[in-house]
C-alpha cells in the first residue's frame, strides 16, 4: 500500500473531478453563478492535482544515481507539496477573489435549476471518490484517528486525496447552498457569500497540506513507537546498548537508519561484523520500511568509566 500510495483513490478523483469540471463550467456559462465558477476553478485544480500526483509515484520510482545515491523518493513530497500550493492558489485565492467581486457587482443568477442539478450530480460522484479516498486509507490507518493519520502519515497521497475531496464535497454543499439561496430570496449576494466560504475551506485545507507536505519534504524521522521497536532490535544480541540514534525516512516506504551501538570490547572483527548483520537483520524483520542502516561499533564508556 505504502508504495502504491494509494493509486486507486487518485484514478478516482481523477476521473470524477474531470467530469465533474466539465459540467461545472457549463452551468457557470449558463448560470453566470460564481459559486459554479469558483467550484469549476476548483475541479479544474483538483484534476491536475491528481496528476501530479501520479507523476510523483512514477518519478520516485527511479534509479539512484550518482548524484542521488538515495533514489527519488522524496518526488512523492515535492509534488504532493506543489498541489497543496495549487490548492492554495488555484483553489482558495480564485474563490475568494470572485466572491468578493460578486459580493460588489451582485450579478443575477439565471437558470439557477441547472446549476443546482449540476451540483446534485457533483455531489453524488464527489461522495464516491471520497468513499475511495477512506477505504484505502483506512487499510494503513490502523488505530490512528483520521487526523492522526494526515498528521503521521508517511504516504503524502492519501492525506492530500482525502482532503482535497473532502474539500470538494463540502464545497459542492456550499456552492449549492448559495444558489439555492440567491434562488429563493432573489439576492445574489447569497451566491457571493458562498463562493467566500468556499475559498476560505479551500485556504484551511491547503495551509494545513502545506505544513504537512513541507514537514515531509525536509525529512520526518521514524514515529515514537516504530523508533521504540528499531532501539530495541539493535539491543540485542551481542550489542550491550544503542548509544546515539538518527532516522529519516527519504521516500515513503523508505527509511534511513544510522545509530552507534555499543559491543564487547573483546569481540573479534568477525563477530562484530557478524553482530552488526545480524542487527541490521533484526530491524529489517520488524520494520521492513528500514532499507538502509548504517551502524558504527563502539565500546560503551559509560560503562568502563563505573557510570550508570
Amino acid at each position: 500500500m505504502s508504495a502504491g500510495g494509494g493509486t486507486k483513490a487518485i484514478i478516482a478523483a481523477l476521473v470524477a473531478n474531470a467530469g465533474i469540471s466539465v459540467a461545472k463550467f457549463v452551468g457557470f456559462l449558463i448560470t453566470g453563478s460564481s459559486s459554479m465558477l469558483a467550484e469549476s476553478v476548483h475541479s479544474v485544480a483538483d484534476t491536475s492535482n491528481q496528476g501530479l500526483l501520479l507523476l510523483g509515484q512514477k518519478t520516485s520510482q527511479r534509479k539512484a544515481t550518482k548524484n542521488h545515491p538515495f533514489g527519488f523518493g522524496r518526488d512523492r513530497y515535492f509534488y504532493s507539496f506543489i498541489v497543496a500550493l495549487m490548492l492554495f492558489s488555484l483553489g482558495s485565492v480564485f474563490a475568494l477573489y470572485e466572491g468578493i467581486h460578486k459580493l460588489e457587482a451582485h450579478e443575477e443568477l439565471t437558470s439557477p435549476l441547472v446549476a443546482v442539478i449540476i451540483l446534485v450530480v457533483a455531489i453524488g460522484l464527489e461522495t464516491y471518490s471520497f468513499r475511495t479516498a477512506i477505504v484505502e486509507s483506512k487499510a494503513v490507518k490502523g488505530d490512528a484517528t483520521w487526523w492522526q493519520f494526515i498528521r503521521q502519515s508517511k504516504v503524502p497521497e492519501l492525506p492530500v486525496v482525502l482532503l482535497e475531496d473532502a474539500g470538494a464535497l463540502f464545497g459542492l454543499v456550499l456552492a449549492l447552498m448559495g444558489v439555492g439561496l440567491s434562488t429563493i430570496t432573489g439576492d445574489p449576494v447569497w451566491d457571493a457569500i458562498g463562493t467566500i466560504c468556499i475559498g476560505a475551506l479551500l485556504g484551511v485545507i491547503a495551509v494545513i497540506l502545506i505544513i504537512e507536505m513541507k514537514s515531509l519534504l525536509i525529512g520526518e524521522g521514524a514515529a515514537p513507537a516504530e523508533l521504540d521497536v528499531i532501539m530495541d532490535e539493535l539491543a540485542a544480541g551481542k550489542v550491550q546498548r544503542v548509544i546515539h540514534i538518527r532516522t529519516q525516512y527519504i521516500g515513503p516506504d523508505e527509511l534511513l537508519v544510522a545509530a552507534k551501538i555499543a559491543l564487547d570490547p573483546g569481540l573479534p572483527v568477525a563477530d562484530v561484523a557478524q553482530a552488526i548483520d545480524d542487527a541490521e537483520q533484526r530491524v529489517r524483520n520488524r520494520v521492513p520500511s528500514a532499507r538502509l542502516i548504517y551502524l558504527e561499533p563502539d565500546l560503551d564508556r559509560s560503562l568502563a568509566s563505573g557510570k550508570s
